[in-house]
C-alpha cells in the first residue's frame, strides 16, 4: 500500500485501504469474505491503526497552545513563554474596629489569620489578613482603622531545605490567591518577581508557577539569578485560600480576630468589638479559564513587559488588575482635539461598573514600570452605551396555544444573545440581522418580526449644581425633520417645579441641531418650550452637548436622566471608550397575531401593519 495513499483515518476507510493493498497482492485470497479468519485479522489491523491515529492526533493537538484542551497542557505551554495564569482572587473589604483591652498604654498586635465573619445570601464567609497589624493602645482601647481583609482562610506551610535531592516546593491547595503569598526563609522575607531584569546572585526572590491540579510551585534562586537556598534552611509560606467570586457581597461583619501584646501574649477583648465597614467585599475572581490563558499568554509575551501598543496595555492591565473584564485603550492622537503623549484607559471590572480612585491610582503606579518614558496614562470612568429594541413579533395562532410562553421564549433567547461575545465589551457590536434571526428561530409559530433599535446613555446629574454635560454615543444619529429624534426621562430645574424633558430641533440644511427643554401640554402632539436653546446635537458624530443648567431632581433614582437617540444604522458599535450593553430590561416585546398566516384573513385587508420607524411620542 503506497504511503502517499494513506490519508484515511476512519475505521471503514482504513479497512478498505488494507483490502485494496491485499487485492493488489495475489498471494492472499479470501480476504473479501467477511466470515474468513483473514477478515478478522484485517479488522484487528484497522482497529489498531484507527486507535493509534486518534491518539497521535490528540497528542499533536495537546502540543500547541491554540489546540490544547487539557488545562495542565495549556498551562505548561504558556509557561514556556513566561506566562503565569491568574489564580483565584479573594474578595476584599475594608473595615475598622476598636478593641478594648485590660491595659491602658502600649501596643496591640492583630495576628495574621481570621479577622471577621461576613454573610451573603444566607452563607457565612471568613475574612482574614496575611500579615500582622500593630497599633497603639490609648486609654485602654486599640483602634484598627481601614484594615483590608481578604475572604478566605489564612494557612501556613513549612519546608526544610534538603539539597541532597531535587526538592520541589509545591503548595497543594488549588484555591490560593497568589497575591497573598508571603515567603520567609529564616528571618528574611523573600519577594515574588515576574522577570529577572534586575536580579543578581544576592537577590532574595522567588518565582511562582502553576503546576498540576491547579497547585502552585515556588522556584528559588540558583546562586546566579537569585540567592541560593542552603541545606537546612526553614521556609515558612503563608497564603489565603479563597472561594473567589462567591465571597463578593458581605457588608456586615462580626469580629473573630486574635490579638496579642507586643511580647506575644494573647489578649482577649474586655468588651464587645463592633466592626464598621468602609467598603463591602468585592473584587473576588475565579481562576483564569483556559480560553483566557490562550488569549493573553501570547499577548503578554508579545508585549515583552513594555506598554507601547494598545494590545500591550490590554494584556498588562489584565495582568496587574486581575478583576478586569474588558479594557479600552485610546491614544491621545485619536482624541478631538489631539492630546499627544497621553493614553486614555477605560476599565470594566468583572463585578460592577466602576473602580475606586484608590484602585485607579494603584493601576497607574503599576503601569509606570511598563510604560515608555514621556507617555502619561489616565483612567476614565466607564461609559456605558445601551442598546434597546422595540419589537413586534408576528405569530401564527394556529401553531401556538400559549402566547405568554412564546413571548417568554423570545425574551429568553434575546437575553441569551445579549450575553454573547459580540456584546458586553469595548468595541462590541450589536448585529441587527442576527437579532432578527434570533427572534425568528425561537419557534416555527413565529412568521416575522418588525424590530426598531434605540440607543441610550445615562446622564449622571450633579444635583443642585450649575453644570455642563456632554454625551457621546459614538454612532451617527438618525435625523428626521419635525420628529422627536432625541428624548429623555423627566427632571426638574432650579427655576421651575415642573417636570421637563429634553428634545431636539433638527436643522434642514445642517448636521447640527438644537437641544431644547420642554414640558408636555394637554395636546399630545405639541409641547411648551421652557428653554429654547440649552445645547446642541451633532447628528453626524452622535454627540450631545448641554450648556450650563441646574438640575435639582430627576424622575429616576440616583440623579439619572436617561437620554435616548435613534441610530442611523441598526448595527450599533461600542466605539473607542464606549462599553456596549444590549439591555433587555428596557426593551419591549409585543406579540402580534399574523392574521394572514393563521388563515383568518386570506385577503389581508385588516392585517395589523406595524411601522419600521420610531414613534412620535415626546418623552422616553
Amino acid at each position: 500500500m503506497p504511503f502517499t495513499k494513506f490519508t484515511n483515518l476512519d475505521f471503514d476507510q482504513i479497512k478498505s485501504s488494507i483490502k485494496d493493498y491485499l487485492r493488489a497482492n495475489t498471494t492472499f485470497t479470501d480476504f473479501d469474505f467477511e466470515g474468513s479468519n483473514f477478515s478478522v485479522l484485517i479488522d484487528t489491523l484497522a482497529y489498531n491503526t484507527y486507535i493509534t491515529a486518534f491518539n497521535s492526533n490528540m497528542i499533536v493537538n495537546e502540543s500547541f497552545l491554540d489546540s490544547a484542551t487539557l488545562r495542565e497542557n495549556v498551562v505548561s505551554l504558556a509557561r514556556n513563554i513566561g506566562y503565569v495564569p491568574r489564580s483565584k482572587t479573594a474578595a476584599t473589604a475594608t473595615v475598622s474596629f476598636s478593641v478594648p483591652v485590660s491595659f491602658t498604654t502600649g501596643q496591640l498586635v492583630l495576628k495574621a489569620g481570621l479577622i471577621c465573619v461576613g454573610a451573603s445570601e444566607n452563607t457565612s464567609y471568613t475574612f482574614s489578613t496575611y500579615e500582622d497589624i500593630t497599633t497603639n493602645v490609648i486609654n485602654g482601647v486599640a483602634t484598627f482603622t481601614d484594615v483590608k481583609v481578604y475572604q478566605g482562610s489564612y494557612l501556613t506551610r513549612n519546608f526544610t531545605v534538603d539539597t541532597s535531592y531535587n526538592q520541589r516546593f509545591i503548595l497543594s491547595n488549588p484555591d490560593i490567591d497568589t497575591s497573598t503569598i508571603t515567603v520567609n526563609v529564616g528571618t528574611r522575607e523573600y519577594k515574588q518577581i515576574d522577570n529577572i531584569i534586575t536580579i543578581d546572585s544576592a537577590s532574595e526572590i522567588y518565582l511562582l508557577q502553576e503546576v498540576a491540579d491547579e497547585s502552585y510551585e515556588l522556584l528559588f534562586g540558583d546562586g546566579i539569578l537569585g540567592k541560593k537556598l542552603s541545606n537546612g534552611d526553614i521556609i515558612k509560606i503563608g497564603y489565603v485560600v479563597t472561594k473567589g467570586t462567591d465571597g463578593n457581597g458581605p457588608s456586615l461583619f462580626n469580629y473573630a480576630g486574635t490579638t496579642t501584646t507586643s511580647e506575644g501574649v494573647i489578649t482577649n477583648p474586655t468588651g464587645p468589638v463592633t466592626i464598621s465597614t468602609t467598603t463591602s467585599a468585592s473584587g473576588g475572581g475565579d481562576i483564569e479559564p483556559i480560553e483566557s490563558i490562550k488569549y493573553f499568554a501570547p499577548r503578554i509575551y508579545a508585549s515583552q513587559n513594555r506598554a507601547v501598543t494598545a494590545r500591550d496595555y490590554e494584556a498588562i492591565v489584565q495582568k496587574i488588575y486581575p478583576n478586569t473584564e474588558s479594557v479600552s485603550v485610546v491614544g491621545g492622537e485619536e482624541l478631538d482635539p489631539p492630546e499627544f503623549g497621553k493614553v486614555i484607559l477605560s476599565i470594566k471590572p468583572k463585578n460592577g461598573t466602576t473602580i475606586s480612585d484608590f484602585t485607579k491610582n494603584q493601576i497607574l503606579n503599576d503601569l509606570k514600570q511598563y510604560s515608555v518614558s514621556g507617555i502619561n496614562q489616565e483612567i476614565e470612568d466607564l461609559k456605558l452605551l445601551y442598546v434597546e429594541i422595540d419589537s413586534d413579533v408576528f405569530y401564527d395562532s394556529s401553531r401556538v396555544s400559549k402566547i405568554l410562553d412564546l413571548k417568554t421564549n423570545v425574551t429568553t433567547a434575546l437575553e441569551r444573545y445579549s450575553k454573547s461575545v459580540d456584546l458586553n465589551k469595548f468595541g462590541g457590536r450589536f448585529k441587527y440581522s442576527k437579532t432578527l434571526q434570533v427572534i425568528d428561530q425561537v419557534d416555527t409559530a413565529i412568521t416575522s418580526n418588525i424590530t426598531r433599535v434605540k440607543m441610550r446613555r445615562n446622564l449622571n446629574c450633579v444635583l443642585n449644581t450649575w453644570a455642563q454635560y456632554e454625551l457621546c454615543f459614538g454612532n451617527k444619529f438618525y435625523k428626521k425633520l419635525g420628529a422627536y429624534n432625541i428624548k429623555s426621562t423627566g427632571f426638574k430645574l432650579a427655576e421651575s417645579n415642573e417636570t421637563v424633558y429634553i428634545v431636539d430641533v433638527p436643522s434642514e440644511d445642517s448636521d447640527i441641531g438644537i437641544i431644547s427643554i420642554v414640558k408636555p401640554t394637554d395636546d399630545p402632539d405639541s409641547y411648551e418650550i421652557v428653554k429654547k436653546s440649552i445645547g446642541t446635537v451633532d447628528y453626524a458624530k452622535g454627540e450631545i452637548l448641554i450648556n450650563t443648567i441646574n438640575i435639582v431632581s430627576t424622575e429616576l433614582s440616583d440623579g439619572v436622566v436617561e437620554i435616548q437617540a435613534y441610530p442611523e444604522s441598526n448595527d450599533v458599535i461600542g466605539l473607542k471608550d464606549l462599553y456596549l450593553i444590549f439591555d433587555m430590561s428596557k426593551s419591549t416585546i409585543n406579540m402580534v397575531k399574523d392574521t394572514i398566516a393563521s388563515g383568518e384573513q386570506i385577503s389581508g385587508v385588516n392585517y395589523p401593519v406595524r411601522s419600521s420607524y420610531s414613534n412620535g411620542t415626546l418623552t422616553r
